[in-house]
Formats: structure tokens, C-alpha cells, sequence
């Protein structure tokens, strides 16, 4: 079945989510940031190369912009998931379709279109109501920043994902565009490094050894594999079932925060998972249904359908 490559790259994601919380013992987020940037270019340079294809673009406001986005939204993601439960750091980055709903609603209202879009509406409220419950340990628990700044990524990932449907609407390919996104990555990432470590006695960049060099190549590894994975499931797959898909990584999540780190949630938080997770699913179904925009979506987008 085509459409499992989401399967695999969900996976792959929530390997990369729990690396990453493993790695915020020792490194800086800016560090975590700039190796996964460092190996995602590397791997993808190479791979471009042998297949014969080219990073020339004439489109550099574009990627900047998909860039700085998307490297402020992981930057605040990969500080959720050290401050968070994964799963929970997981569930709020995958809000990204329910604020997708949420531009294009606001995005109508501004327009004055007299027709509101009830079944966006009913889904954007009841994801809002998903997040109290499954935040409701983390404000007890005073992890109110951490919470904030995993809300803050999911909206952040939308503004991404609708900077990448642009791009492919254009013709750029999605393997430039995972490129240029993995150098900004290593630029912002090395830029904090050297801003953090400004007039400080203390080395910019912390130490290795064997298992935290294999921890960072697992992290970087992983995280490229899967954005290959999503690209390829998008291209063969049914576009709404792989879009659907993506919610395994919840599941996947949750399950290695279970073995790992022991996190165990009582049933608010549960169920503020489950209406997320069906929430999204609906506002995905929404946006990609049989209509002249869900078709004009699955025809052109093979990254993220529910843009």
C-alpha cells in the first residue's frame, strides 16, 4: 500500500522527537537544530547529485521565508518536546491542519464571503477544546512555557506547510525544497550557537563522545528520512488517506514516551488527544474533499494536502 509510507514517516518523526528530548540533556536546542540541519544537507546533497538533479532556483524570497518559518516553528518544537511529554509535544505540532482551517476561515471572513464554512468552525472549536484537556497537566505542572511554544509550533508548521504548497504550485521541486530548508536549519542553528556563546568563557559547541555523536546522527538521519518518506507517500498515495495517516505519529509518540520516559495520562488528556486527532482528520477531510479546490489540492500538492 502506497499511502504507508506515512506510516514510516511518522515514525520516523517520533524517533526523531524522542532523540531530540534525549539530546536536550546535553546539547543546546541550537546545537539539536544545526546538526539536524548539518545531516539532513549533507544526505540530501549527495542524493540530489546522484539522481542529476539541480539546486539552482530563481525563487530565494520564497525559500527565506519557508525558511525562517519553518526553522522558528522547529526551533519552538524542539524546545516543547525537552519541556513536555512527547506525545504531548507531538499532539500540539500536529494541530497544523486545525490552524490551517483557522487562516482560511479567518482568511474568508476577511474577504466579507457571506458563506461561513461551518464544518472548519465545528472542527477548529473542537480542537481548542482537545487542547485544554491535553494541556491540563502541563499547567499544573507549570510547564505553561513549554506549552505555549508547542501551540505556538503547530501554528508556525501551517504558515510552512502553505509556503511549500506556493512553492510546488510554482514547479519547484520538493527535494530543492527540503534542501534549502535543511541549510536554513544549520545556518539559524549555528548563528544561536555563536550568539549564545558571545562573551562566554565556555566552549560554543559541547563536547562528543561515541553515543552522542550516533544520538545526533540517529536524530539527523531520522528527521530526513522522514520528510523523504512524506514526500514519497504524498506522490503515490491516496492524497486524503495519507493525510490522515500522519496522526499515527501521535500513537507512535505516546508509545515511546510510555517505554522511555514512563509518561503515563489520565483520561483528559486521552481524550483531548482523541479530538484533536479527529478534529484534524476532519478539517483534512474538509479541505480535500471532491470540490474544485480539494481537487486542484490533491493534484498539485504532494507534500501537505491539507494546505
Amino acid at each position: 500500500m502506497a499511502s504507508a509510507w506515512m506510516l514510516v514517516a511518522t515514525f520516523l518523526f517520533a524517533l526523531m522527537g524522542a532523540c531530540v528530548k534525549v539530546a536536550s540533556l546535553h546539547w543546546s536546542t541550537a546545537e539539536i537544530v544545526m546538526y539536524r540541519g548539518l545531516i539532513g544537507t549533507v544526505m540530501l546533497f549527495f542524493t540530489v547529485r546522484l539522481r542529476g538533479g539541480s539546486f539552482r532556483t530563481l525563487l530565494i524570497k520564497d525559500h527565506l521565508w519557508r525558511g525562517f518559518v519553518g526553522v522558528v516553528s522547529l526551533w519552538l518544537w524542539f524546545v516543547a518536546i525537552a519541556r513536555l511529554p512527547l506525545a504531548t509535544a507531538v499532539t500540539l505540532n500536529y494541530m497544523s491542519p486545525i490552524w490551517i482551517a483557522v487562516y482560511l476561515f479567518c482568511a474568508g471572513w476577511w474577504q466579507a464571503r457571506k458563506h461561513v464554512e461551518w464544518p472548519l468552525v465545528t472542527a477548529i472549536v473542537a480542537s481548542f477544546v482537545g487542547v485544554t484537556l491535553v494541556l491540563r497537566p502541563a499547567f499544573e505542572a507549570q510547564q505553561w512555557a513549554g506549552a505555549l511554544m508547542g501551540l505556538s509550533s503547530g501554528m508556525l508548521s501551517a504558515l510552512a506547510y502553505l509556503q511549500v504548497r506556493k512553492l510546488g504550485l510554482m514547479g519547484e521541486p520538493e527535494y530543492r525544497v527540503v534542501f534549502y530548508f535543511s541549510i536554513s536549519n544549520f545556518v539559524a542553528g549555528l548563528a544561536g550557537v555563536l550568539l549564545e556563546s558571545a562573551g562566554s568563557p565556555a566552549p560554543a559547541f559541547h563536547a562528543f563522545d561515541v553515543k552522542g555523536a550516533a544520538l545526533i546522527l540517529v536524530l539527523g538521519v531520522s528527521a530526513t528520512l522522514a520528510q523523504m518518506a512524506m514526500t514519497r507517500a504524498y506522490r503515490v498515495g491516496k492524497t486524503l488517506v495519507v493525510a490522515n495517516l500522519q496522526y499515527s505519529g501521535i500513537i507512535f509518540s505516546s508509545v515511546l514516551g510510555a517505554v522511555f520516559w514512563g509518561d503515563l495520562f489520565d483520561w483528559h488528556v486521552w481524550l483531548g488527544m482523541g479530538i484533536i486527532l479527529c478534529s484534524g482528520i476532519a478539517a483534512t477531510f474538509y479541505n480535500t474533499r471532491t470540490t474544485a479546490r480539494g481537487k486542484a489540492i490533491a493534484d498539485t500538492d504532494p507534500i501537505a494536502s491539507e494546505t
